[in-house]
């Protein structure tokens, strides 16, 4: 994340630009016009006249920032929990195998927190607090090596194709047969 309060602006980039949207309602209350507001404090045209409807139907209080865009979703307190479910295993969660997948964690979000989080969301909520991707260390023990192997000399020869016969041709696509 760019920003320290987990995305949109810090809080004093807000309160700069609220301070502009109140410039801009004190011009609204003298009866300026959209055009030299925009030019004045530098902001577009669309954006004066959206806060002027704004200030029109709430008045200047309608021009206060409503605060961060993106505040976390997941308490400390959540994610404590979170952890603890995690600790459990997918088995101790109804899972048929011993990975977690982001839908798994997901689901476990979605039952004990009671929050609807999209996978994006989950993936960077574990990262943030320095949980990452898991690759084994070592082969599975119920891997059979002759078996691997025996595929690898048989079937897969079979089965890898090459996408073009390998047979001299023409690099014009009008003349196939010029040297």
């Amino acid at each position: 994340m760019r920003y320290p309060e987990g995305g949109g602006l810090t809080a004093e980039r807000r309160a700069f630009r609220e301070g502009i949207r109140f410039q801009a309602g004190e011009r609204f209350a003298a009866g300026e016009k959209t055009a030299v507001i925009a030019k004045d404090l530098r902001v577009s045209v669309r954006s004066v006249e959206r806060w002027r409807r704004a200030w029109r139907e709430g008045g200047l209080e309608s021009l206060r920032s409503a605060g961060p865009a993106n505040a976390p979703t997941v308490t400390g307190d959540q994610f404590a929990v979170l952890e603890e479910e995690l600790g459990k295993g997918p088995a101790g969660h109804g899972f048929e195998d011993q990975r977690w997948t982001l839908v798994r964690v997901q689901t476990v979000i979605r039952r004990r927190l009671g929050l609807s989080l999209s996978v994006a969301t989950v993936w960077r909520l574990l990262k943030r607090h320095g949980w990452s991707w898991q690759a084994p260390s070592r082969r599975a023990l119920e891997r059979d090596e002759h078996a691997v192997e025996l595929w690898k000399k048989e079937v897969w020869p079979r089965v890898k194709v090459s996408r073009r016969p390998m047979v001299p041709g023409s690099s014009s696509r009008t003349k196939p047969d010029s040297p």
